[in-house]
C-alpha cells in the first residue's frame, strides 16, 4: 500500500494566511473568489482558529492571530479578473490596482482586504 504524504486534492505547497478574524476572511473569500470551505476548527469559545478553503484547484489555509499586525500577499488566477475585482470591492476591499492588460500576457488587478492582506488577481490572456 502506498503511503500518501499529502491529502487528495491538496498541492505540496499551500498559502497560510495569519488573520485577525477567520470568520470575516472566510466570508470575504466566499464572496470575492467563490471559495468553498473545506475545514473549520473552532476553539472552546467558538472562535475559528484554523480554516481551509478551495479556490479553483488550490487550497488556502488560515489561522487566527487576533493581535498580529501581519500582511500577506497572495496571487490568484481567475476566469474573469474584472468580475472578481468588482466582487472584492463590493465586499469591502480597497483597490491597489485596477484591472489592466499587462505586457506579460495577463490581465491583472490588486485589492487589499479589510484585514490588510494583498490579493493580486490575474487572468491569462495569451501565452
Amino acid at each position: 500500500m502506498e503511503t500518501r504524504y499529502k491529502p487528495d486534492g491538496y498541492n505540496a505547497v499551500s498559502p497560510y494566511l495569519l488573520v485577525k478574524d477567520v470568520r470575516t476572511m472566510l466570508d470575504f473569500l466566499s464572496h470575492a473568489f467563490g471559495a468553498t470551505e473545506l475545514r473549520r476548527q473552532p476553539d472552546a469559545e467558538g472562535a475559528i482558529r484554523h480554516a481551509e478553503v478551495r479556490i479553483g484547484d488550490s487550497v488556502l489555509m488560515m489561522g487566527s492571530r487576533p493581535g498580529a499586525d501581519l500582511v500577506s500577499s497572495v496571487h490568484v488566477y481567475v476566469e474573469d479578473v474584472d468580475k472578481v475585482y468588482a466582487r472584492a470591492l463590493d465586499h469591502g476591499a480597497t483597490s491597489l490596482s485596477e484591472p489592466r492588460d499587462q505586457p506579460y500576457g495577463d490581465r491583472s488587478a490588486g485589492v487589499q482586504d479589510t484585514q490588510g492582506n494583498y490579493w493580486w488577481i490575474g487572468t491569462r490572456l495569451n501565452d
